[in-house]
């Protein structure tokens, strides 16, 4: 095996170890409190990115339901709190109502199925910051799945009319 591909292993393998530690010691960071009862605390730590500026975090919080061939969603707020005396973001998704579909007739022999059912509403797209981790206080009965979007890098311009 060529030394470039061993010290690139190693890297991988340093680079994910280094991931797992950091990702197990929350209360280093920050005194985030604990969870309440009936809400679960989940966490997302954010790899470094070059001008992580150009991107943004995406909180698809849901819950796998039995679903039809209409489209489902959910309703929530995520709201933004501040870790006093640190001035740490974290998040609160409070309450969540639905589900709510539409109410298309399923084509004939169409089957229910189980899949992810994510709550819509504001506050779910966040600012890209690899320093902090991503804290969000959800029921227990939510998962927490998250999405990185990035801007392109073509830019168009308007029109003056």
């Amino acid at each position: 095996m060529s030394s470039l591909r061993i010290y690139a292993t190693t890297g991988l393998i340093l680079a994910s170890l280094s991931t797992l530690a950091h990702a197990a010691r929350l209360e280093d960071v920050a005194p985030y409190p604990k969870a309440e009862a009936g809400f679960t605390r989940q966490v997302i730590h954010l790899p470094k990115q070059e001008q992580e500026e150009n991107f943004q975090v995406e909180i698809l919080a849901g819950k796998t339901l039995e679903v039809d061939c209409n489209r489902q969603r959910l309703g929530g707020v995520l709201d933004e709190k501040n870790l006093e005396g640190w001035g740490y973001p974290f998040y609160r998704l409070e309450t969540v109502i639905g589900p709510m579909s539409t109410m298309m007739a399923c084509p004939p022999g169409s089957e229910k199925k189980r899949a992810f059912v994510p709550v819509v509403g504001d506050g779910f797209m966040l600012r890209y910051n690899s320093k902090l981790p991503v804290v969000v206080y959800a029921p227990a009965d939510v998962e927490v799945r998250y999405r990185i979007w990035s801007a392109s890098d073509k830019v168009g311009s308007a029109l003056q009319q």
